[in-house]
């Protein structure tokens, strides 16, 4: 992250003071993901796909070095003819102002990610509502159960395979 000084004036005094001002800008904060984490790619809206492998890590780094307090989406989408979902957090800075969008691929017929709830409390409901709909299952999670269907509901309704009886 880069840090310059900005000498500040004051008015009533006329002393200069000196503070430490970070300037936080999101292609910046690119650039020094990539050169940390090598494997991951970013695409021409600044989506950054970063490998399941790879994933706590890098949400512990945004956490804890780029101020992205908040987990404001967590959902993932599936593509059954590529034999994967892609689970995409949304994440943001309150205090800066500024959002970055993460995917990773899953593979679809053994779907296990870790959980990112250690990280984010808010994660909770999220992951367990993928996991209730899609059938990702997050590692890590203290509550993995289903939060929307009934315990004895079989399948995961938002598969684009799913067969739903006497429906679509």
């Amino acid at each position: 992250m880069s840090e310059h000084v900005v000498e500040a004036t004051e008015e009533m005094t006329g002393e200069v003071e000196q503070e430490t001002a970070t300037a936080l800008d999101l292609p910046g904060i690119i650039e020094q993901l990539k050169q940390k984490y090598p494997q991951i790619e970013v695409d021409e809206k600044l989506t950054v796909m970063v490998p399941g492998e790879a994933l706590i890590g890098l949400m512990q780094e945004l956490k804890d070095s780029y101020d992205l307090d908040h987990l404001s989406n967590l959902t993932a989408v599936d593509y059954p003819d590529e034999a994967k979902f892609e689970v995409v957090y949304y994440l943001n800075s309150i205090g800066h102002g500024y959002s970055i969008m993460l995917k990773t691929v899953v593979n679809r017929n053994k779907p296990v990610l870790d959980s990112v709830f250690p990280i984010w409390g808010g994660a909770n409901w999220q992951e367990r509502e993928v996991y209730d709909l899609l059938g990702i299952v997050f590692t890590g999670h203290p509550n993995l159960k289903r939060i929307l269907l009934h315990d004895g509901f079989d399948g995961h309704p938002l598969r684009r395979d799913y067969e739903w009886v006497g429906g679509r």
